[in-house]
């Protein structure tokens, strides 16, 4: 009865429903804390053909052939919104990137269009993204849009083989996989590869979260399915509270008041 919710000092019925309580699935955090990893889509929640449409205009990768790529650095600010933080280049040091054109470097990309981060639908998806993983506010989270178009056979990662991004949550959302065959992205225990944990081939929509830090991934080699057509696999990916020193270094040195991992902590 309306009179029993009262009795805390306010009508619970007319309260607004949280947006983002049902965002993930019930098994998705069950997932990740029983094997590290989970796989869920967002079909539902996004309009996956609007976001499929700035895949157009990505500029060339400048360090990475056959590979096209736009980036943003964002964090959730106290009010529970979305905030771009500004420039700051990536920067993996060798021990997480074994890629020799990206490896222990500075890489300077072109932002994210502001088109696309105004977007309810992009905003949703990272608020739902950092409460997913207790993200705090003002902990910056890097967003990247990138994919990679040919019509010959290609490694997607372009040398960075089986590796990790130096970070604790990460996230991969397929957003366009079209006249591809394999692609599929592994996971494992270990860096040598030994022990494999999953082989998923991820459609349009599809999100596979990750503990970075407890684990290593990769994608197989990229072909053509018709072979007198080319072939493109664009991705979203999604993470933060890096554990890379190199990183953080150059996080702290662009954005001095951002709350970084300190793992003394």
């Amino acid at each position: 009865m309306k009179l029993d919710t009262l009795k805390y000092g306010f009508d619970r019925t007319t309260m607004p429903i949280d947006p983002l309580a049902d965002y993930w699935s019930p098994n998705v955090s069950e997932d990740i804390s029983r094997q590290d990893w989970a796989m869920t889509q967002v079909r539902s929640q996004v309009d996956l053909k609007a976001w499929q449409g700035f895949t157009s205009d990505l500029p060339r990768d400048p360090y990475v052939n056959q590979r096209w790529k736009r980036m943003g650095w964002l964090a959730i600010d106290d009010q529970d919104g979305v905030k771009a933080l500004g420039p700051c280049p990536m920067a993996q040091g060798g021990a997480f990137n074994d890629a020799e054109s990206m490896a222990d470097r500075l890489r300077y990309y072109e932002p994210l269009q502001e088109a696309f981060l105004q977007r309810p639908d992009v905003r949703a998806f990272v608020r739902a993204w950092a409460r997913l993983w207790a993200i705090r506010p003002n902990e910056p989270i890097l967003f990247q849009i990138n994919g990679v178009r040919g019509e010959t056979a290609l490694d997607p990662l372009q040398g960075q083989g089986i590796h990790a991004d130096g970070c604790k949550a990460l996230s991969i959302m397929v957003l366009t996989r079209e006249n591809v065959t394999g692609g599929r992205n592994q996971l494992y225990a270990d860096k040598a590869g030994t022990r494999r944990l999953a082989d998923i081939t991820l459609a349009p929509g599809d999100v596979l979260h990750l503990r970075d830090d407890r684990l290593f991934h990769s994608v197989d080699t990229i072909t053509a399915e018709e072979p007198s057509a080319s072939f493109e696999r664009f991705i979203i990916i999604i993470n933060s509270r890096f554990v890379d020193p190199f990183q953080n270094r150059i996080l702290r040195r662009h954005f001095p008041d951002a709350l970084l991992y300190n793992p003394g902590r």
